[in-house]
């Protein structure tokens, strides 16, 4: 994954995915991207086997009675309570909190490495979309060794499993679909990692 043409696939996928999941879909960040995934080839170019991709094309292409940005809404940003919360802590901490345990560790790796990632509002930077823009960031900036310490000690230890809850209850095709997308390229980015994924228990 440290190759120059990978560097750039895994910098793409990552941008797209954590702009789709931070941002609302009518946004200047999504709404290109929104547009993209709706047609049956907006995923060609992404760096993933076509057989996996090709069913996933399909569904993102079908209708919703739910308008997408209502979903985007129900699903991130409440008043009800959130299917699967967006924030690795909610997963990683026995009481299930924000800004727990886990995302104070991430923000001291940040300050050991000298990340900064100014957040647009007071929350978390553990959010998923945050982290997978950070990822970016760090795979753009040719910070190989910092992206897979984020990816093996703060995003794929809850990843996958806040993906596969969020799969089972998005109850939308977009954000289904984006789960499922999601969660078939974090675990190629994992079958290429140097280290091992930190085994952490999760509490949801």
């Amino acid at each position: 994954m440290n190759d120059v043409g990978s560097r750039e696939s895994f910098a793409f996928s990552a941008r797209v995915l954590g702009a789709l999941f931070y941002y609302a879909p009518p946004s200047a960040q999504a709404a290109p991207l929104v547009t993209a995934l709706t047609h049956r080839d907006g995923l060609q170019d992404w760096p993933l086997p076509d057989a996996q991709l090709r069913p996933l094309a399909e569904a993102f292409s079908q209708p919703a009675d739910e308008p997408l940005f209502d979903a985007w809404q129900r699903l991130f940003i409440g008043p009800s309570a959130l299917p699967a919360p967006p924030w690795g802590s909610v997963w990683l901490d026995r009481e299930s909190v924000l800004f727990g345990d886990s995302t104070l560790a991430l923000r001291q790796w940040m300050r050991d490495n000298g990340i900064v990632f100014e957040m647009s509002q007071n929350e978390p930077e553990d959010h998923i979309g945050t982290l997978l823009l950070l990822a970016a960031w760090l795979a753009e900036t040719g910070r190989d060794a910092e992206r897979d310490q984020l990816l093996a000690w703060h995003l794929l230890p809850w990843g996958p499993r806040f993906l596969s809850v969020l799969e089972e209850n998005a109850e939308h095709p977009f954000y289904a679909t984006l789960a499922r997308l999601a969660q078939l390229t974090l675990a190629d980015w994992q079958s290429t990692l140097l280290i091992p994924v930190a085994a952490k228990p999760l509490y949801r």
